[in-house]
């Protein structure tokens, strides 16, 4: 079974083309679950930074193709960018991603609540699911055992430190947050801490917004009303999933009367995103998208390089255990049929011999005996021998010698 990884991410493929292939947590999980079937396993991994699709199939040339029509389908324009990796390097892209490694913000802390949500809402089976397991378990280590997630660990708390660096101070800072999810509370909680005070939350559901409000200030909004109270803000964040804009060009332009030249700050990290591009076009209005945020993680980057070092370690090791058993898969069909083998033998002499009492129980015992001890070197060889790439040769010449090709 070969593991293939095809897709894009924010590495070569900016905003506007990332989310054109953006997939909500279901539309991700019916997307793996059509490319499973015919003995394949499929998991799609979608968030702000990329758009990933793992198979695990026998024909890893035909898994590739699916992957690559399954992306096209959803955006034509995406073939340049994509990339495509195979196996152990497929593995160990997967743990890095876990671990934060491959982020826009190096080691922020939302990935691997990501990566664990695809695993669950995919089609994995043997392979992947030992995949995506072995991925957990190194971004959980790679955080408790480096400082890799040290602050800003999140797209929001670098959008909040964007917010200080233009305003310079963030106190007396009124803040619009659009968007009561996950990543909106994460950015309430790095603007309150910079001393930001939240004069709004709007949400689809305005008791979510509520519950915000109660923890941080504010007054709850629907998100009909955000035009409304535009003008009282100095910054707006937005982060929601709407499929389209939530705030267009033209109206933040209906409000700059009101606002009487004050700057508006606006901070979209939707993907798709939330923000009318245009209304960077704007006088006095400064709209920022999730990859400019970039020049903000790049500050932080020279202190974290060498928790990140040691963190590439660890998912490094991680991704040759992954690569040591998936090998093993290759000569375990090979080690069971001989041992079937010699144990069909050894029954049959038994029988042959006829014997009966406590005589049979003595032969059973030492048979099984010398079996065990003569096939135990053979397979820890076959499987070392896995692991070292050349387990398939050993494989084969078993079969060969101990006459198992029928068998297969």
């Amino acid at each position: 079974m070969s593991v293939v990884l095809v897709g894009i991410s924010h590495h070569q493929a900016p905003i506007e083309l990332r989310e054109r292939a953006a997939l909500d947590s279901e539309r991700a999980g019916e997307l793996a679950r059509r490319l499973a079937g015919g003995g394949a396993e499929a998991v799609c991994l979608s968030t702000c930074n990329r758009t990933e699709l793992y198979l695990a199939a026998e024909s890893g040339d035909e898994a590739e193709r699916k992957a690559e029509a399954a992306l096209l389908a959803l955006e034509e324009e995406l073939g340049p960018a994509l990339y495509r990796l195979r196996d152990e390097a497929a593995a160990l892209h997967l743990f890095r991603v876990a671990a934060g490694l491959d982020s826009m913000v190096p080691g922020e802390g939302e990935i691997l609540g990501q990566v664990r949500a695809a695993h669950g809402a995919g089609a994995a089976g043997p392979i992947l699911d030992r995949l995506f397991r072995h991925a957990l378990h190194a971004g959980k280590k790679a955080r408790t055992e480096t400082a890799i997630g040290e602050s800003p660990a999140s797209v929001s708390s670098a959008a909040a430190a964007l917010a200080e660096q233009v305003f310079g101070d963030l106190r007396g800072r009124t803040v619009l947050v659009v968007g009561a999810g996950e990543t909106g509370e994460l950015a309430v909680k790095s603007l309150v801490a910079r001393g930001a005070t939240i004069a709004f939350v709007a949400n689809r559901t305005v008791e979510r917004a509520e519950e915000l409000t109660q923890r941080f200030g504010g007054t709850a909004l629907a998100l009909a009303d955000v035009e409304h109270d535009l003008q009282h803000a100095d910054v707006v964040l937005s982060s929601t999933a709407s499929p389209g804009w939530v705030l267009t060009r033209e109206q933040v332009e209906r409000t700059l009367r009101d606002r009487r030249g004050r700057p508006l700050f606006l901070i979209d990290l939707a993907v798709p995103r939330d923000l009318d591009p245009a209304i960077h076009e704007l006088d006095g209005c400064y709209l920022y998208d999730i990859d400019d945020l970039e020049a903000v993680v790049a500050e932080t980057l020279a202190g974290r390089r060498r928790e990140g070092e040691r963190a590439e370690t660890i998912v490094a090791a991680e991704a040759d255990r992954f690569r040591e058993w998936q090998a093993s898969l290759d000569v375990v069909p090979a080690i069971a049929s001989l041992r079937a083998r010699a144990e069909e033998i050894r029954a049959a002499e038994l029988e042959r011999a006829k014997l009966s009492g406590p005589e049979r129980r003595a032969a059973e015992s030492v048979t099984t005996a010398v079996l065990n001890k003569l096939l135990h070197l053979p397979t820890i060889r076959m499987k070392q021998a896995a692991a070292a790439a050349d387990g398939v040769i050993y494989a084969d010449a078993v079969r060969h010698l101990f006459g198992l090709e029928d068998e297969r």
